[in-house]
């Protein structure tokens, strides 16, 4: 289980996030929905603590346990504790262009985390296998499509072994004809058992592969319930303008 509590943040004199609550159950897959400026990504980094928020907590169970207290203004320690636990895909895939597909998959592993070289680019092969570019292994960035830097960018998170994988928008870059490559890859990832948190607009990937759905307004929670539930009957009336909106009623 993975316990979110009361994750606050703001940005000047602006609040961003209002005191986010989330109980997310090994190997389930949440999808965030919500407006432009609702704070999804915002508290995407917050969970990888590439954003710092002034209050609130995430913890880990498992084998492993790990427990961050924000408001503690938690060490170097335990910040890289908790992102060796999470894997971050971004909207604009942040691959190093000067690294191969593979080298660029192998960096987390061998830089941060000293795995031996070998061992590395074994995994990262099979990884790049999974991610259907085991023939782009010697690729570099510009070399590929899109769609293929984000699966790359998928690979290269799922590298570091973690127990959560974080999606910002993964779609929202790329040509539509490239958008269906991804969400199968990620569609296949739920099935495996990931355990994931997914910022996206895609009805249909929310629908296919969600476990739960939230959704996010203002900085807070609105409504979360599970995909056909919410869709069909949200009982809000900010999810049924929200809904409205990106169905094009």
């Amino acid at each position: 289980m993975i316990t979110i509590r009361n994750i606050r943040k703001t940005f000047g004199g602006n609040t961003i996030l209002r005191g986010i609550d989330l109980d997310i159950a090994k190997g389930r897959v949440v999808v965030i929905l919500g407006p432009s400026g609702s704070g999804k990504t915002t508290l995407l980094r917050c969970l990888n603590a590439l954003e710092m928020p002034e209050q609130g907590s995430i913890g880990f169970d498992g084998d492993t346990p790990l427990h961050i207290d924000f408001a503690r203004h938690p060490g170097k320690a335990d910040i890289l504790a908790l992102r060796r636990k999470s894997g971050m895909v971004f909207q604009q895939y942040n691959l190093f262009p000067h690294k191969t597909a593979l080298e660029n998959v192998m960096e987390g592993p061998v830089a941060v985390q000293r795995r031996p070289a070998a061992q590395a680019e074994a995994e990262a092969r099979a990884l790049l296998e999974k991610v259907g570019l085991g023939d782009k292994t010697d690729l570099y960035p510009f070399q590929l499509s899109g769609g293929q830097q984000q699966r790359v960018g998928i690979a290269r998170a799922l590298a570091i072994r973690p127990e959560l994988m974080l999606f910002d928008e993964p779609t929202s870059a790329l040509d539509p004809e490239l958008v269906q490559d991804v969400l199968d890859t990620m569609k296949a990832l739920a099935r495996e058992g990931w355990t994931m948190i997914v910022v996206t607009h895609e009805i249909k990937f929310a629908m296919e592969a969600a476990d739960v759905v939230v959704v996010m307004d203002g900085g807070v929670v609105v409504e979360q319930g599970a995909p056909q539930e919410l869709f069909d009957n949200p009982k809000h009336e900010r999810t049924r303008s929200f809904l409205q909106q990106i169905r094009g009623k």
